[in-house]
């Protein structure tokens, strides 16, 4: 079901309530289904894993606006439970579920120690930094400064250009050969800690930059290779506010280990140990450096404050998986890149040519790639969303990657769907490969052991590890049979700019928005030869697609009233074996708000949901499904909104034919310029894999003039 915008004041008063409820002493009984949970004196934030047997059992949890993992499978998610309420949730809408973790505080403070005692046992680590603790946000900043430092020709500080709302600066670290050379390499870019809680995620990303830098300066041929032929960027903390909160937070002691696990209350715990988001307050507004900490005291484990970053950027921008709900942990901000990480990130892949990116998370043991919505899934242009253009190469660089982790290499959508992520704008806009790593096998930020042998590799995987996937994708950042080069002529000297605008589409069109690439090279002698990502981009090129016939073979309409806060069902008998599409649409005559859900009748009389729709007010409803099975199915009305509740309602079977959507062609704007002065401006049209020559005439022509 789709939840309506809070305005802010709402928003801040739900928080203020969930922390009265979390804050007083609460007897908590045992769920009706699941496994039985312990009474606290004060309930205990759990991890839980609930049955989700199909898609569209995902898809309603996703509904409830509670705060999934990024650890499922085919018939399972694993979600933290902060308050009884998310307990009531879970039940009310009849799903069942087990109990994983069931107190992450006391679990917390379990880490600490056995983290205390790693570190206690051993000088150094066979990392390549030899750490035996976690970081903190000051480690991460002072150890990335004394790289630059330490490494001028090899490392360079960079200072991305937006300060975070608590008023931080993010700081990562670009490593190549030359590292100041303006010249035509392609890069590999890296992040960590979008979500605050997953802190492997930045351990990773920093390791594999001490890893590269030692491997430069000890001449290991391979790394030395790499970084003469490619570039590195590494930000390993793109959320330090949330990352701050989270870690110190966790530092702290548990007060119910110290006196004994009896009296003391939540309010003496980690309250932020495991928060996920950023440190947005107010939509639209910034606010004073630390409201952040004082306003997540408000929100059991901080969850309920900011923006899901991993939700934020533009790529499909507003779409399944992501929520308008302030409140919920999937929270996907105000519009597209509203947050100043997102915009930071942004800024840094579309002003290099960025071939391969990897965005560090927390934890399933995956390989994620493009597309995160499911390929069936009706697009905001009215047809399907199809694979990525370049699904098998993907695929088969994840499989690549993943035969040296062990994890599993899958699309986005089979955890479940989302949108807003960082590849999936990253991949979209400027054809460069991307992938989210979700790191470990079962919690957030496990004892720092874990950390070492998920680096390293262990057991099956020792020797390997995301070292030996990073390297790997590493290898295929550079790959001249992934990506495209220019070549040519032009003075010795001149600046080379690569540039393109286009509308970058989201899932409803009015918040659509214009975008732009532009990187630079300066020539060094009167040949150049650059490595860049393809001219069109994958969100414009051709995808396969079934399309619907202009007339169903079979329909029926009803039409009804549906009271307030009810809802009337209607049934469709479908016995044809042959149909390719069921397409249901909803209609109303006044601008009132109506939803749609349908739902496959089971043998036992029970009920599948099939698919569903919920727009905003005003907005009609359609669902499709694909390829229905003879059966019997239930198509529900649902009143959510609707003074006026005359409805029509048509469901009609459709043949199909499959057909490849017209692709469009992009090129490049390439300028030559002296002392910003443009002499020459020509288009590149330039594919994947493929290398074109140009000869800048009239640049050499007017070079000297």
């Amino acid at each position: 079901m789709r939840r309506h915008h809070l305005s802010q004041r709402q928003a801040i008063a739900a928080a203020l309530s969930v922390f009265a409820l979390g804050a007083t002493a609460l007897s908590v009984p045992s769920p009706a289904q699941g496994t039985a949970l312990p009474v606290t004196d004060v309930f205990a934030p759990r991890l839980v894993t609930v049955d989700t047997p199909t898609r569209a059992d995902k898809a309603r949890l996703q509904g409830l606006g509670l705060d999934l993992t990024e650890h499922a499978g085919h018939d399972y998610v694993e979600v933290v439970l902060h308050t009884p309420a998310d307990v009531d949730a879970l039940r009310a809408a009849g799903f069942t579920w087990d109990v994983r973790i069931a107190d992450l505080l006391r679990r917390e403070a379990e880490i600490n120690r056995l983290d205390d005692l790693f570190a206690a046992t051993r000088l150094r680590t066979a990392l390549p930094s030899g750490r035996d603790a976690y970081r903190s946000l000051a480690d991460y900043n002072a150890e990335m400064r004394s790289l630059a430092e330490a490494n001028p020709g090899l490392v360079k500080l960079l200072t991305l250009p937006e300060k975070t709302l608590d008023g931080r600066t993010v700081l990562g670290v670009e490593i190549a050969k030359d590292v100041t050379a303006r010249d035509g390499r392609p890069t590999f870019a890296m992040f960590g800690l979008h979500h605050a809680r997953e802190w492997p995620s930045g351990e990773h990303a920093m390791e594999f930059a001490v890893d590269l830098v030692k491997g430069a300066r000890s001449g290991d041929p391979r790394i030395s290779g790499l970084l003469e032929r490619g570039r590195m960027v590494v930000v390993p903390v793109v959320n330090p506010d949330g990352f701050h909160l989270s870690f110190t937070d966790g530092q702290l002691v548990d007060l119910r280990e110290v006196d004994g696990g009896g009296t003391a209350t939540i309010l003496g715990t980690p309250g932020n140990a495991y928060k996920r988001k950023n440190c947005r307050v107010v939509d639209g507004q910034d606010t004073p450096d630390g409201t952040c900490a004082a306003f997540s005291l408000t929100s059991p484990g901080g969850y309920l404050v900011g923006t899901d970053l991993n939700r934020n950027y533009g790529g499909l921008w507003g779409g399944p998986g992501a929520s308008d709900l302030f409140a919920d942990p999937t929270y996907r901000g105000a519009e597209p890149f509203s947050e100043p990480e997102t915009r930071n990130v942004r800024e840094l892949i579309s002003s290099r040519q960025v071939t391969m990116m990897i965005s560090n998370h927390t934890f399933s043991n995956l390989v994620l790639r493009p597309n995160g919505v499911n390929p069936t899934t009706i697009g905001p242009d009215g047809l399907p969303v199809g694979d990525a253009p370049d699904e098998e190469a993907m695929k088969q660089v994840g499989a690549r990657m993943t035969a040296q982790n062990g994890y599993a290499n899958i699309h986005g959508w089979e955890l479940y769907d989302t949108t807003g992520t960082t590849e999936d704008w990253s991949y979209n806009a400027t054809g460069g490969y991307g992938y989210t790593f979700e790191i470990g096998p079962d919690e957030f930020h496990p004892p720092f052991a874990q950390v070492v042998d998920e680096y390293l590799g262990a057991g099956a995987y020792a020797g390997k590890g995301n070292r030996e996937a990073y390297l790997v994708a590493f290898e295929e950042a550079v790959s001249r049979a992934s990506h495209a080069v220019i070549s040519g002529k032009a003075p010795a000297g001149a600046t080379l700019r690569l540039r393109k605008q286009f509308s970058t589409p989201t899932w409803s069109p009015e918040n659509d928005f214009t975008d732009s690439l532009e990187s630079t090279m300066v020539t060094s002698g009167k040949t150049f030869s650059w490595d860049v990502n393809q001219s069109t981009r994958p969100a414009v090129q051709a995808r396969l697609v079934k399309l619907l016939a202009e007339e169903p073979t079979r329909s029926e309409t009803w039409s009804g009233t549906a009271a307030p806060a009810s809802s009337v069902d209607h049934e469709l008998v479908v016995t044809e074996t042959d149909q390719e599409i069921l397409q249901v649409d909803l209609d109303w005559p006044t601008p009132d708000d109506l939803d749609l859900e349908v739902y496959r009748e089971n043998p036992d009389g029970s009920l599948t949901q099939v698919g569903s729709s919920g727009n905003f007010v005003g907005e009609k409803e359609k669902t499709t499904i694909s390829a229905p099975t003879p059966g019997t199915y239930v198509l529900r009305v649902i009143n959510f909104a609707s003074v006026s509740p005359t409805y029509t309602l048509t469901a009609g079977l459709y043949d199909a034919t499959e057909q490849t959507t017209a692709p469009l062609v992009e090129a490049w704007t390439l300028t030559c310029e002296k002392d910003g002065r443009v002499l020459e401006t020509v288009p590149v049209v330039v594919e994947r894999g493929q290398q074109v020559s140009i000869d800048l005439k009239e640049c050499s022509r007017l070079w000297n003039r």
